[in-house]
Order: C-alpha cells, then sequence, then structure tokens
C-alpha cells in the first residue's frame, strides 16, 4: 500500500493534542508551497497530488449502492493463509484500537461501525468485538494494542492510529503476532497490514474545495482559509492541494487563520478580517464550523461569502435555509464500515485490495436536498454520507448518540 496517504477524517483532527498556532499573515506566496515559508511547504508531494486529483475522475470497482465496498483500481491480496477452519471459524473474536470518539465525525462513524459489527454477530460471521479507545493519546493507543497481541485470541486487529509514526511499531507487532491486521482512516508508515482502508485523501479534498471557489468568485476576488491544526498530515495535504489551486488562479489568498476548530474562535477570527475588509470566499481544510464562520458575516452584515463547509448537517441545513453558494467536501464517513467487512473477508480467505481507497465525492447543490430529506430526523452533529441507512439501527441508533 502507498503510505501514508490519508491521516485524518473530516473533523478529527480536532482531538488531536497538538501544539496550535494562528497567523493573520499573509503567505509570501500562498499558492506555491515549494516557495513559500509556511510549515506546510515539507507536507506537498506532487506525485501524489496527481494521483488523488486522477482518482476523483476514475469509476470505482463495486456494488453501485455499497460505496463502503467500492475501491479506486484495487490491486487484490490473497488473504487464504488467514483462512479460519473448523471451531476456530465459529463467532471469531475481532479486536479494534480506536484512535478516539472525541469528536462528531469520528462519532459518527463509530456507531455505523458497531450497527455492522451487530449484523454480522447475528449472522454468527463475528463472534466477540472487543473495543478499546485511546483517547487520542499514543502511549494508551500502543498499550491497547500490545494488550490485544498479547491476549492471542484476536482472529483479526483493526487499527484506527492516533498518529502515523509514533503507531507504525505497535502495527508491526500486530503484523508479527499472526493475526491479520487491517488500518484504517489513518495510515502508519509500514505496509505489514493486510489491508489499508481510506477515502481518496487531503488532496482531493482540498482541491475539491478550491477549485469551487475558483469556479463561483470573480477573478480578483478575496479568500480566507480557515484551518484546524498544524502538522496533521491530511490537513496539510488539503491546504497544500489548495495553494496550488488558488496560485493558478487571479483570487487573492488573504491568509490562514489556525483555528482549533472551535466555533467561537472561528467566528471571532473571522470578524477580525472582515473588520480589515471584504472576504469574497472562505475555504476550509475541516467544515464542521462553518456555520459559524457564516455567524460572523451575520453579525458584520455583511453578504455570505462563498463558502466550502462538510458533509456535516448543520452547515448542510444552513446552506439550505440560505441558499449559500456552497460546496460540502466528503472525507467519506461510510468507511467505519469497510475494516469490519474487510475481516469477515479475510477471515474467509477472501480476496481484498491491498490498499483500499474509497470513493470521496463532495456533496453539491444538486445533491444537497436528496441528502437532507434522508437524514430529516438525524440530530446537526450527523454527517450525511455515514452509510447506514440500510442498517437495522437506522435511524435510533444515530439519533440516540
Amino acid at each position: 500500500m502507498r503510505i501514508p496517504r490519508a491521516a485524518l477524517a473530516g473533523g478529527a483532527a480536532v482531538s488531536l493534542l497538538l501544539m496550535t498556532a494562528c497567523t493573520t499573515d499573509t503567505p509570501t506566496d500562498a499558492a506555491a508551497p515549494e516557495e513559500s515559508a509556511s510549515p506546510e511547504q515539507d507536507w506537498f508531494d506532487a506525485e501524489e497530488y496527481e494521483t488523488q486529483l486522477a482518482q476523483r475522475d476514475i469509476e470505482p470497482e463495486g456494488p453501485e449502492d455499497e460505496p463502503w465496498l467500492q475501491a479506486i483500481e484495487p490491486e487484490m491480496v490473497d488473504t487464504a493463509e488467514y483462512r479460519l477452519e473448523g471451531d476456530a471459524a465459529e463467532e471469531p473474536t475481532v479486536c479494534f484500537s480506536n484512535a478516539s470518539v472525541s469528536n462528531p465525525w469520528r462519532v459518527t462513524g463509530w456507531i455505523t461501525m458497531q450497527q455492522q459489527v451487530e449484523v454480522l454477530q447475528e449472522s454468527g460471521d463475528i463472534g466477540e468485538f472487543r473495543v478499546s479507545d485511546a483517547a487520542d493519546d499514543d502511549n494508551q493507543q500502543i498499550s491497547d494494542i500490545q494488550a490485544f497481541v498479547d491476549a492471542g485470541d484476536c482472529a483479526a486487529i483493526i487499527v484506527s492510529p492516533s498518529t502515523t509514526a509514533t503507531l507504525t511499531p505497535a502495527v508491526e507487532a500486530a503484523c508479527e503476532s499472526g493475526a491479520p491486521v487491517i488500518v484504517f482512516d489513518r495510515g502508519v508508515n509500514t505496509d505489514c497490514a493486510v489491508t489499508f482502508i481510506h477515502p481518496i485523501g487531503g488532496y482531493a479534498y482540498g482541491a475539491d474545495a478550491a477549485e469551487f471557489l475558483v469556479d463561483e468568485l470573480e477573478p480578483g476576488s478575496t479568500v480566507l482559509a480557515l484551518r484546524i491544526l498544524p502538522g496533521v498530515d491530511s490537513l496539510e495535504h488539503r491546504w497544500a492541494a489548495a495553494q496550488q489551486v488558488f496560485g493558478d488562479s487571479e483570487l487573492e489568498v488573504l491568509g490562514y487563520e489556525f483555528t482549533e476548530g472551535d466555533g467561537a474562535q472561528i467566528k471571532d477570527l473571522v470578524t477580525q478580517h472582515l473588520q480589515r475588509g471584504p472576504v469574497d470566499g472562505i475555504w476550509m481544510d475541516a467544515g464542521d464550523g462553518a456555520v459559524a464562520a457564516l455567524e460572523a458575516f451575520e453579525d458584520a452584515g455583511q453578504p455570505y461569502p462563498v463558502i466550502s463547509g462538510e458533509d456535516e448537517l448543520s452547515f448542510m441545513r444552513k446552506w439550505q435555509e440560505e441558499d449559500l453558494t456552497a460546496l460540502a467536501p466528503v472525507y467519506s464517513n461510510f468507511q467505519w464500515r469497510t475494516p469490519i467487512l474487510a475481516a469477515d473477508r479475510i477471515l474467509d480467505g477472501e480476496e481484498v485490495p491491498q490498499e483500499w481507497v474509497l470513493p470521496q465525492n463532495p456533496v453539491t447543490e444538486a445533491e444537497r436536498d436528496d441528502y437532507l430529506d434522508r437524514n430529516a430526523d438525524m440530530p446537526s452533529l450527523h454527517y450525511a454520507q455515514f452509510g447506514g441507512e440500510d442498517l437495522p439501527g437506522f435511524p435510533e441508533a444515530w439519533q440516540d448518540r
């Protein structure tokens, strides 16, 4: 598998315990990471950028109505060595080391995963589902994974790493245990896992949002970038992609602000920029704070900007109510089903993609109302592309979070 591509999901970066900073300075060249003195320059990989942008236009293989089972250009791997026979195949124990459930994106995905597990438990394909939650603590997750290895009874081990480099040795230790390892959402610096599951990635997300702003804004318009945290690879990739797109445009990038994903901070920072002059567009590396940004325009009596948000329902409902010019980039939340289904396939000795690249399609205005109708009874912090409508717990399991 290609390493590491998708490290953080949607709003998942909010929960990482990283040092944060913000800037009101305009980057020397906001559109050219290789020439800028800003910290994201080390994150830009031109080859990977081009790969992800191309993957957006590749038709995925797999069931049309089950995107969590689709894959983009999969290279299949033989898993016959992991096939369970006899008593071992009766309701095997599957173990899951989770980075956290400390933000709405991860909560939504975790509920979806649990509902998928219940289906496989009822069919007898999975027995005990043993889970550890590291609460975004690397050391705790390393200990959790080692505990699974020491127990010796995990038929398969699923890992959503809290960070990339630090968790790599722990994942390698899990691989050495002999149990098949499945990594998803965030990558690690090893290819020992049987499969690495993730949507296309941060470059695709950032480019989707930036291209939309370029298409919708007049030349010379101003854009403010709102970022969560520095140093998180998927988020850095989103911003690096945006810089590439903006650099080929005639838009003026005012700069970027780190917000920690905090609504009050987002609103305050946008207000400060509006006091200095017009802001025509808002680009975000994770859109779960988009409503707070829009409230700053309301309070200032300014027209709404062209904005990229995310498929969180609070933003999508605001988009509909105010008839905004907007796009909802997506880091596919339905990916939380895929590791469980992958474990079932692997333990049956079925082939799976070595790098399981899931589709990642932004929600456009043409699709918005359909997604909102389908999720009409869901809470505001729910994500539209959660992929659980066909699961038995729908909708109550996601409503009663």
